[in-house]
């Protein structure tokens, strides 16, 4: 298992310097993608790799999360990598927490292994504790599946075994959409829990919408649900028979 961290970023100038150099202790692959950030993020990357090597890719238009992450996937893939780690600028996740991951990717290699949050904080945003719950409802109706935490972006992604990049959401919603079709590819999903931070409101950079995000994160499942009548279930039957008759023959 070859892994980098990958950290998407946007308008994280205070934090983002302390996210890299707590990641760069825990893995020696640190790529950040810069998405088109507004304020200073991209100068104070710049000066931070005279002083620590990590990969950087950067665009001046902001394209969202999802856009971010595919940037961040084909670079990884073209630098070699099987896996990519990620997590958020915002200082939200913990990069200490990484070996969690990295530990359960090591015994389900093929799978995407997603850290968790506890939702008991009470920092945490209520837009985004009912954001988590809807989406953990439509997740489990689209997939079979249940996990806790559909919307963490703390996750370790295997780059062969992710579905649905070619049609993915460049926006904030892209997250939820790569579980849903990885799951209908027959991709094993593991959850590990994590510890979480939340700032106090005054000091927290967010770029989480509520109405919009939520709206857009409404009209995916959706279209996701659709899906799932057409495509998902029916791959999703074929690919337990083919295992079943697999295992009967051997």
């Amino acid at each position: 298992m070859h892994t980098t961290i990958l950290i998407p970023t946007y308008d994280n100038a205070k934090t983002i310097c302390d996210v890299i150099r707590r990641s760069a202790k825990v893995c020696s692959d640190v790529l950040v993608v810069n998405d088109g950030s507004t304020d200073d993020t991209l100068v104070r990357l710049q000066s931070l790799q005279q002083e620590l090597p990590f990969e950087l890719v950067s665009y001046e238009d902001n394209r969202g999360k999802g856009a971010a992450l595919k940037a961040g996937f084909r670079r990884a893939k073209a630098l070699g990598f099987t896996h990519v780690l990620t997590l958020d600028a915002d200082g939200q996740h913990y990069p200490e927490d990484a070996h969690l991951l990295l530990e359960a990717g090591e015994r389900h290699p093929e799978a995407i292994i997603v850290g968790s949050r506890s939702f008991g904080d009470k920092n945490m945003p209520d837009g985004n504790v009912f954001a988590n719950k809807f989406s953990n409802f439509w997740f489990t109706v689209q997939t079979l599946q249940r996990i806790p935490d559909t919307q963490t972006g703390f996750r370790l992604y295997p780059l062969d075994h992710i579905g649905g990049l070619r049609v993915l959401t460049d926006r904030y919603e892209a997250e939820l959409a790569l579980l849903v079709f990885s799951a209908w590819r027959g991709t094993k999903i593991v959850s590990v829990p994590v510890h979480v931070f939340y700032p106090s409101a005054e000091d927290r950079v967010s770029h989480f919408r509520p109405t919009l995000d939520f709206l857009r994160i409404t009209l995916l499942n959706t279209v996701l649900c659709l899906l799932a009548i057409v495509y998902g279930g029916p791959r999703m039957l074929f690919n337990y028979i083919k295992k079943r008759l697999t295992n009967i023959i051997h």
